[in-house]
């Protein structure tokens, strides 16, 4: 396994998911800490929105997880707020897609936003090892 992230953050409004996604980072130990929102806004808000996107990069998660389909703001508006911030703050985070949509349009959309992987839901010790290869 690669080293070991700091900070991951699982934003999906189902708590099913979430809590399982959070079972599986803490069996594999691959975050210190792992935070989980069901609302999109509040997680943007929490992460970036109070310091105009400075944030102090011990505070910025290694990596966010995020699903397209959610009351509010959905996923898609999350990915468009994220990759507005200056590149110094985006280049301290890892940013994927968890969804269960396969659809060749959400795909296309998700594709426009460079260097964001799309990992189909549920996932795996599988999917997390290899991101981590990839990424980390």
């Amino acid at each position: 396994m690669a080293r070991k992230l700091r900070n991951v953050v699982l934003v999906d409004d189902n708590e099913t998911t979430s809590f399982l996604n959070n079972r599986l980072l803490s069996r594999l130990e691959v975050a210190d800490q792992v935070h989980t929102f069901s609302k999109a806004e509040q997680a943007y808000q929490q992460i970036w929105g109070g310091t105009k996107g400075e944030v102090p990069a011990e505070d910025a998660p290694d990596l966010v997880f995020v699903d397209l389909k959610m009351p509010g703001m959905d996923g898609f508006e999350f990915l468009k707020l994220y990759s507005a911030l200056p590149d110094s703050v985006r280049e301290q985070t890892v940013m994927a897609v968890l969804t269960t949509s396969m659809h060749a349009a959400d795909t296309a959309r998700v594709a426009q936003y460079e260097g964001v992987e799309y990992l189909a839901k549920p996932l795996t010790e599988e999917k997390m090892e290899k991101l981590l290869k990839k990424r980390f």
